[in-house]
């Protein structure tokens, strides 16, 4: 009962702000250009400097943990990879094709990843490192599966090129970095900046979940239901079970697993949808993986939470 009161404790207070979120867009309160600013607030202002706080803050020389690093990326290049070869093999409709590998790897670590490890552990311990090592790697492989598997006339080297520059000048990725330079030289704001950054940094998580919650159209969920849910399945339990398993049997606890599952376990991120519509994919099938990714994860991380728990490894 204690590890099931833990689950419950570290997983559906988050579940329960985004359920706020969709009752209050459910009866009118927000609207859609509420849920597009906010996430667009989120992801270039709030969650750059919550990350730039925390890390700024570490010693880089305690924190950084090169075998956890490169763990992340190997885990994501080979899931992509993975899924992707399966899925050109056994999905008949070569349609839905990008969207459906889109909606069964690409999760949200950056905004999610945060918030189930500081609701957890109270800073964002692991979950820095897990963002810089999948982050880029997300990116990328969508817009080259998206590119080449979507009615917009194939593979162009110029997508690439966007794709890596796009990288280059994510938010996230910005915020971590000059979290780490602050941290290798020991540079400090005044309080009074440091003071304003932290106000910024606390609206980060509550104000994500809303917008996320409120983003939900259960309406879509099943337009499309069996690849949906062949897609959610793969998501929430097969990714995650594969490469938990092996971290865990590699050596890996506590606040790193519970990255590592907010990298491979979370519902599929809003953003795959805009992206899928935009490069000429499967928008109705991700819209659909979205929202049952979303719904059911409630229940599946809740259980992977208790089976690291009562196994000690969190």
């Amino acid at each position: 009962m204690e590890n099931f009161l833990f689950s419950v404790n570290a997983t559906f207070p988050i579940f329960l702000v985004m359920l706020a979120g969709w009752l209050l867009r459910h009866f009118g309160m927000l609207t859609q250009p509420f849920v597009d600013v906010a996430n667009k607030f989120n992801f270039y202002v709030t969650l750059p400097i919550l990350l730039f706080t925390e890390i700024s803050t570490m010693s880089l020389s305690e924190s950084f943990d090169p075998a956890f690093f490169f763990y992340c990326m190997g885990a994501t290049f080979v899931g992509i990879v993975l899924i992707w070869v399966l899925a050109v093999i056994l999905v008949k409709d070569k349609k839905m094709l990008g969207a459906f590998v889109q909606g069964c790897y690409r999760g949200s670590p950056a905004v999610m990843g945060v918030a189930f490890v500081m609701n957890m552990y109270g800073n964002a311990g692991a979950s820095p490192l897990m963002i810089v090592a999948s982050v880029p790697l997300f990116n990328i492989f969508a817009v080259l599966i998206l590119t080449i598997h979507g009615d917009g006339g194939g593979f162009h080297p110029a997508q690439l090129k966007k794709a890596l520059l796009g990288v280059c000048k994510n938010p996230i990725l910005l915020g971590i970095l000059a979290g780490l330079l602050f941290s290798v030289t020991g540079w400090k704001f005044p309080t009074l900046i440091d003071k304003t950054l932290g106000y910024f940094a606390d609206m980060s998580t509550p104000i994500a979940l809303i917008a996320i919650g409120a983003g939900v159209r259960i309406g879509e969920a099943f337009a499309r239901w069996k690849p949906t849910l062949i897609a959610a399945f793969v998501k929430l339990i097969a990714l995650p079970g594969v490469f938990l398993t092996l971290a865990v049997v590699l050596g890996f606890h506590g606040d790193q697993l519970v990255a590592l599952l907010a990298m491979l376990g979370l519902a599929t991120t809003p953003s795959a949808y805009i992206m899928a519509k935009n490069m000429k994919n499967d928008d109705v099938l991700t819209s659909g993986i979205i929202v049952v990714t979303t719904l059911l994860s409630s229940v599946t991380v809740t259980g992977w939470i208790f089976l690291l728990r009562s196994l000690g490894k969190i």
